[in-house]
């Protein structure tokens, strides 16, 4: 496959500081029906997508092509980007979400009672949530298993370039609640889809750490459930599937905040699946327990980050990402010009990685916290463990380019950046101009401009009056003269 379809989709925390305005879920539900009956930025469902999930009105679709939407674990909003094929598009359209929010809430008078945050843990509240990817892949029933087995060391050990960094740590108990920090079962979802809890507790052992939800994942695949967390979703439904190709969605990410985090980890994690597909020889690769990498690297204080492999031999990440990178550079360097760029940014990443990771301060995301906490603490004297540090981690994710600890690093010239503002923003209007998103986007301008209420819109289907659809069958298509001829007749 000479192109991949590539999607993120990002579930925000919600800050509320003002208790008059309301709960977090009554604020974001307000924030919803601003989005759609007021700012018009898309069409919302008038049908249940997912009556347990994404029952009717909870959300819909955007001019850009994404989606907007409440789900109903946790009643947080969620984000999704359109389809993609270039890295730097999906950099910008995941950005995009950011700055809608942001822009909801200060059109709604409320930037200063209310803050989204773009991060995957609450520290005191043990809660998780994630930022789930979405590839296109080439790999049926038959062969899922082998591919996981040459996939998971990978993802696994990616976090120590697109984990995003976290103060502390917790610790799950499936035997007792004594110490249980989570509120549980306050979803009814939760009853139709667990069947054992756990509690989670405050891990003291851990300062700081790589990834933000390692401590939470308790599977290497499974459904979507809210107390079995994995790493894998295989997802065979029809939204992504076309001639013989299916989604995988990959359920352990995080929301990066750095651009060039995000861009690599798309891009890499795109590369080892080309790798998979063309049936490269990865067997080197795989791991003992790769639920157990997966933590002991995030919390490894040395860096050294060493995973054992099933041949017994014991590797460190970086060596064991080299293996992948290697391969990709033999089979598709000279590609094209955006795979020549990951290549070489991937190797530069773990050359900086092994030598000196403080130097990768300015691209990604756990090194540039990491940075501005130990700054903090020589300055004011601070230790680890202390309240302020996690305050400071959640504010580094806060989505606000005025407040929030990351956008003051970039504005300072200390973040290096894929993207830029204007691109950012054109992406919450406009879908990008090689996916169907694109067509997708042409009949939902239509449908705005009628204010039209009859409709059912779907990734790959567009039904108009239960008796006239248009079909986006094919990821790569723009659909670009049929959704105008078929918008035209409306």
């Amino acid at each position: 496959m000479n192109k991949r379809i590539f999607g993120i989709e990002t579930e925000f925390g919600c800050l509320i500081n003002d208790d008059t305005v309301g709960t977090s879920e009554m604020v974001v539900e307000a924030i919803k029906d601003h989005a759609f009956h007021k700012d018009r930025v898309g069409v919302i469902d008038l049908h249940a997508r997912d009556y347990a999930f994404e029952p009717a009105r909870c959300g819909g679709f955007l001019r850009s092509g994404g989606r907007l939407y409440i789900d109903a674990v946790g009643s947080h909003m969620e984000y999704a980007t359109p389809e993609c094929t270039d890295f730097v598009d999906i950099v910008r359209y995941d950005k995009a979400g950011r700055v809608m929010l942001q822009r909801f809430l200060r059109e709604m008078g409320l930037e200063d009672q209310v803050s989204f945050h773009s991060n995957s843990v609450d520290h005191f509240g043990g809660h998780t949530f994630g930022c789930h990817e979405n590839y296109l892949v080439g790999i049926d029933d038959r062969s899922f298993l082998d591919a996981l087995a040459h996939l998971l060391p990978f993802l696994v050990t990616r976090q120590i370039f697109a984990g995003v960094g976290r103060v502390g740590g917790h610790r799950l108990n499936y035997k007792s609640l004594k110490s249980n920090i989570m509120t549980i079962s306050d979803y009814e979802v939760d009853y139709q889809w667990v069947g054992n809890f756990y509690g989670v507790e405050i891990d003291p052992t851990v300062d700081y750490q790589l990834s933000q939800r390692a401590d939470h994942i308790v599977k290497t695949i499974s459904g979507r459930v809210r107390f079995n967390r994995a790493i894998i979703n295989p997802k065979w439904d029809s939204y992504y599937n076309y001639s013989n190709l299916h989604r995988l969605h990959v359920l352990f990410g995080e929301c990066n905040m750095s651009e060039y985090a995000t861009l690599l980890k798309v891009g890499t994690t795109s590369l080892v699946l080309d790798l998979i597909e063309d049936g490269a020889p990865l067997g080197d690769a795989e791991l003992v327990d790769n639920l157990e990498a997966l933590r002991s690297v995030s919390r490894d204080p040395s860096w050294k980050w060493v995973v054992r492999r099933k041949n017994g031999e014991t590797i460190g990440a970086v060596d064991l990402q080299r293996i992948y990178l290697e391969e990709a550079t033999k089979r598709y360097q000279g590609r094209d010009e955006q795979t020549d760029y990951v290549l070489k940014e991937w190797r530069e990443t773990l050359d900086l990685l092994e030598s000196d990771p403080m130097q990768l301060a300015d691209r990604l995301d756990w090194v540039a916290k990491r940075k501005m906490l130990e700054d903090y603490m020589e300055s004011e004297g601070a230790h680890w463990g202390d309240d302020i540090l996690h305050s400071l981690d959640l504010e580094y994710h806060n989505v606000n380019p005025k407040t929030g600890l990351y956008y003051g690093l970039e504005q300072a010239g200390l973040i290096r950046r894929e993207t830029n503002d204007l691109a950012i923003i054109d992406a919450t209007l406009a879908p990008p101009s090689n996916t169907r998103a694109k067509g997708r986007g042409i009949v939902i301008d239509r449908l705005l401009a009628q204010g039209s209420r009859d409709y059912v819109i779907d990734w790959d289907l567009i039904y108009i009056n239960k008796r006239r659809h248009l079909e986006l069958k094919n990821p790569f298509s723009t659909y670009a003269d049929e959704a105008a001829a078929f918008a035209g007749s409306l």
